[in-house]
């Protein structure tokens, strides 16, 4: 796999490197508690999302090495693969649409799609993610890309002193719809 990912267009999305101005887009964005709640996190009003956090933000997807911006006229989100088995030609997903204005509209279905299609052409064999089991939005786009569920586990995730159950779904390159 080359080191450097190409952007990849879509209808609705491109997904690209970070570039310097997606600190500004990530910032106007700020926290919803919605997104910080899907993600597993505690969403606290009283904190505020300041420029050291979208730096933060842009800088890991800079960091990793198959991870993308996904641009809709600018920053709304990003998706990367991590723990990487490469023996095993396997990987995992994460993708997040930040902007909530963006959400169940079929951004992020188009990103997964693109990704997965360059993953695959790269060699990878499987792709898993973790969802949490009440994300329906994030599991139905994950099965419009031809993921199926494999498992879950049970009370692994505690939002707002809550238990989640957490759905692991995965998908082989012959597989991706």
């Amino acid at each position: 796999m080359s080191d450097i990912v190409p952007d990849l267009p879509g209808k609705l999305v491109t997904l690209r490197r970070p570039q310097p101005r997606d600190v500004a887009a990530r910032l106007a964005i700020g926290w919803h508690r919605e997104i910080i709640e899907a993600y597993g996190g505690d969403f606290d009003p009283e904190q505020p999302f300041t420029r050291d956090h979208a730096e933060r933000a842009i800088a890991a997807i800079e960091k990793e090495r198959f991870a993308w911006v996904i641009d809709v006229g600018g920053f709304i989100g990003q998706i990367r693969f991590h723990s990487f088995a490469p023996q095993d030609r396997r990987a995992a997903l994460a993708l997040g649409i930040e902007a909530p204005q963006f959400l169940g509209k079929g951004y992020g279905t188009e990103a997964i799609r693109l990704a997965l299609g360059y993953m695959f052409a790269c060699g990878l064999h499987r792709v898993s993610v973790r969802v949490l089991a009440h994300n329906r939005r994030a599991i139905n786009s994950y099965r419009k890309c031809g993921f199926v569920e494999e498992g879950r586990e049970r009370d692994s995730a505690l939002i707002g002193g809550v238990w989640q159950d957490d759905l692991i779904m995965g998908v082989l390159a012959h597989e991706v719809q």
